[in-house]
């Protein structure tokens, strides 16, 4: 091979590990998979002879190269998505992952609240404090304060809630302090923050952190569960589902494979979720029987906002359509719903 052929092939090579490798600033959405609920969730002494099965789905999501942009351009199963799609304005890769396994985290005690409340069964749910999700740059609180810090006591007093610790930093006076006990890498530290104007926040003052209340719950019997680095709010439905399955003694699948998404609300409302037509794909794929869909309300205002929003049980009803499959759409506007379906469900033949 001459010196032009080698030079004219590396040149090739180079453009195509380029292509391969360079990541964009946008994201691929693909269908992921379906994780049976079982393995991953433990009542002690809990109900584990079921027939049927009931399963989380999850969506795949990966930074985008030149090559995988151009491929999913020509894919009805795989979606481009702008950064600003995906993560807040200014977030870090960090702090999304914080933010989706704090909504993970929240989704499973919401679960936990509600199986047990109906299930009749010992519940006590308490707040620990405020975790910081994300600081603004150039506000009061950056370089003195960092995603993960968990905020415990403001002054003397706990921080109990996320709307009183909103309500005591608002009221600190122009000029003033507000001290704050902060949990860090397992220790605990003081900080002191003076309120001041927060950039891009049309004027309005704060320390200039977003945040979530952390909580903690408590149960009998105890149960715990595993999602390893499954993140997202969307898994709180079927959690629920399989939690209630373990303390009851009757089969709550009737031997189906069930599977659904929609975030849990701690009035035992399922919210809205992302991504539902990939999960509908997924779950097809997987052999799921019946899948639940959130039956949400879409608002005037929504329509506005978003021209053509459709509810996630109209999207993934046309998805099912558009994919041809048998498994069943089920519309849930709260877990009463689901769980009704389910007790009028005949038993699946052997």
């Amino acid at each position: 091979m001459n010196n032009v052929k080698r030079i004219a092939l590396t040149a090739v090579l180079l453009l195509f590990a380029a292509a391969a490798l360079l990541p964009l600033d946008m994201y691929i959405q693909k269908p992921g998979g379906a994780y049976e609920l079982a393995p991953l969730v433990e009542v002690k002494g809990g109900d584990q002879d079921d027939e049927g099965s009931l399963s989380l789905m999850t969506i795949a999501l990966s930074k985008a190269t030149p090559l995988t942009y151009a491929v999913s351009g020509l894919v009805d199963s795989r979606k481009i998505m702008k950064a600003g799609q995906v993560r807040r304005h200014g977030e870090t890769e960090e702090e999304y992952n914080l933010r989706q396994m704090q909504l993970m985290e929240d989704s499973q005690i919401n679960a936990i609240y509600v199986a047990y409340n109906r299930a009749g069964k010992p519940v006590k749910l308490e707040t620990e404090g405020v975790l910081v999700m994300d600081v603004v740059k150039g506000s009061a609180a950056d370089e003195i304060l960092e995603a993960g810090d968990l905020i415990v006591r403001v002054g003397e007093e706990p921080v109990d809630s996320s709307e009183a610790f909103a309500e005591t930093v608002a009221s600190v006076p122009d000029g003033d302090a507000v001290r704050l006990t902060v949990i860090r890498d397992d220790e605990e530290v003081t900080e002191e923050i003076s309120p001041g104007t927060i950039p891009g926040a049309g004027g309005r003052k704060g320390l200039g952190v977003s945040y979530a209340a952390k909580r903690s719950i408590e149960t009998d019997p105890e149960v715990e569960i595993e999602t390893e680095d499954i993140g997202g709010p969307s898994a709180g439905l079927m959690f629920t589902l399989e939690i209630m399955n373990q303390l009851l003694d009757e089969d709550l699948t009737k031997g189906y494979r069930v599977a659904g998404t929609g975030e849990m609300n701690e009035d035992g409302t399922v919210g809205r979720i992302g991504g539902i037509d990939f999960k509908v794909m997924a779950a097809d794929r997987e052999g799921i029987e019946i899948f639940f869909a959130p039956d949400d309300e879409i608002t005037g205002e929504m329509k506005e906002r978003i021209p053509g929003v459709r509810s996630n049980y109209e999207t993934a009803a046309e998805t099912a359509e558009k994919i041809g499959t048998d498994m069943k759409i089920v519309p849930v506007k709260t877990i009463d719903d689901a769980l009704d379906y389910l007790e009028k469900l005949d038993a699946k033949p052997e």
